[in-house]
């Protein structure tokens, strides 16, 4: 039995306009994205050692990627080069299983992307109102959150090469304030404040601990959705996912230990932010703002980049006609998706002014269940096509890769159980609306009330006797 791949073409072709060429992301742009995918630096880590402490943040700024970022690197690196089309996780769900789980994993992983998004002008102005305080609340904070999606929403619709340079610069830039402080650090460290298990009196909040964890270092998949736009996908994303995870998981640890090591300070005081209060405590006041200026820098990029995964998720669902041919439309101008960008930005800004926990604890959920479905469609996808062809392939046979993949599944049933009422409501009214959504299209289709693509922009998958 045997096997073929048929990928999308390497032209695209703007609603409304001539086909063109695109210009594709290469390894370099590509690792920057993926980094800011998934984290951007240092910026919101805090909140781990406010919940359990120093000692408990290290264990699991250690330990977790090997639980959960390097199998969902590996995963999606086989899957991105065995389906190198936009859509992603939305295309090995409906190959494996069928449109109804394609669309509620795209559903599923949308929302959950936008939330994720909505959290970054907010992080970002938590970092700006310690340079300015009238950002702190009311109108001129709501106005900043505002005014800064809609800047960067039109930055993202300027095109996914730019974004990609761009995201080189800002992590360079973000980074380096670190860098400095973890150097100027390494003398005042005392290794036995590493071992601190906590505040006395102070009780752990694990629900905090591990939303932090996952916030932190999930979202690996995100960048899936891009493949369509990247230069040789079969052999660039394996290269640049390798690089990102060791470029991630060092960029949190090392400041981690430096600021732990070297001050003494009240658990409680670990909010967001707090990373700037330690580097004017370690180096002084003018490293404070140079490292406040880096998460806004950092806010940035991580916006950009989830930004670009959301807007070319939508277009490769239009393209697997999960959405109306309408949302694949693209910009005549930049070949941007500018209905995707513009879909994501709206939802954006209705989200933005939730609190910022309830926004991680949510994004958290529904991007649970969606990697529920992706671990299941992977395993099923390996049963199912044996013979398919994989320019990279994890080299584990099946009963490894379940192991592999049940190991981040009992973390995300955690992550779920620990989860507050507020999160199962919001998380459940959406699910139902995916469901609800994937039923209302089928019959659009049927009446012929919206027009849908046509399988052409699909990944075919052929089993052939």
């Amino acid at each position: 039995m045997t096997s073929s791949v048929t990928t999308l073409p390497t032209t695209t072709a703007p609603a409304g306009g001539p086909i063109q060429t695109a210009k594709k992301l290469t390894l370099i742009p590509l690792i920057f994205l993926i980094y800011f995918e998934v984290a951007g630096g240092p910026y919101g880590e805090e909140p781990a050692v406010k919940a359990a402490g120093p000692f408990y943040a290290i264990i699991g700024f250690l330990v977790f990627p090997f639980i959960w970022s390097v199998p969902e690197a590996l995963i999606t690196a086989e899957l991105c080069t065995a389906f190198p089309g936009n859509g992603g996780f939305v295309i090995w769900a409906d190959r494996a299983f069928g449109p109804f789980w394609g669309s509620l994993m795209g559903w599923w992983k949308l929302l959950s992307g936008i939330i994720n998004i909505a959290a970054f002008p907010a992080l970002g102005v938590d970092y700006l109102e310690k340079l300015f305080p009238i950002f702190e609340g009311g109108y001129p904070r709501r106005l900043a959150v505002t005014c800064s999606t809609l800047f960067l929403s039109f930055l993202n619709y300027l095109g996914l090469t730019i974004v990609g340079y761009v995201a080189v610069i800002l992590g360079v830039v973000s980074l380096l304030p670190f860098l400095i402080m973890s150097a100027i650090a390494i003398p005042k460290i005392k290794p036995k404040r590493w071992l601190n298990r906590g505040q006395h009196g102070v009780k752990k909040d694990w629900t905090l601990f591990f939303n932090t964890l996952f916030w932190n270092l999930n979202f690996w998949d995100n960048v899936s959705t891009l493949a369509g736009e990247v230069d040789k996908p079969q052999k660039t994303f394996p290269k640049a996912l390798f690089a990102a995870v060791i470029f991630t998981c060092v960029a949190y640890i090392i400041p981690l230990l430096a600021v732990t090591g070297s001050i003494s300070v009240d658990q409680n005081l670990w909010d967001t932010g707090f990373m700037a209060t330690a580097a004017e405590m370690i180096a002084g006041k003018w490293l404070k703002i140079w490292l406040e200026i880096g998460a806004v820098l950092s806010a940035i990029g991580l916006f950009e980049a989830q930004l670009s995964s959301s807007a070319y998720q939508v277009l490769g669902m239009a393209e697997l006609a999960i959405l109306p041919k309408f949302f694949g439309k693209r910009s005549t101008i930049f070949n941007t998706p500018w209905v995707g960008i513009l879909l994501s930005m709206i939802i954006t800004i209705a989200m933005s002014f939730m609190e910022f926990e309830v926004i991680v604890a949510s994004a958290n959920f529904l991007y649970g269940l969606g990697m529920i479905l992706e671990f299941s469609a992977f395993l099923w996808l390996r049963r199912k096509f044996p013979g398919m062809k994989r320019p990279y392939k994890v080299p584990l046979g099946l009963f490894g890769l379940t192991v592999m993949c049940l190991v981040p599944t009992g973390f995300l049933v955690l992550i779920m159980v620990i989860a507050s009422r507020q999160v199962y409501l919001i998380s459940g009214v959406m699910t139902v609306a995916g469901i609800l959504w994937y039923f209302l299209m089928r019959l659009c289709k049927s009446k012929k009330w919206l027009k849908f693509m046509e399988d052409d922009g699909r990944v075919e998958l052929e089993n052939e006797g």
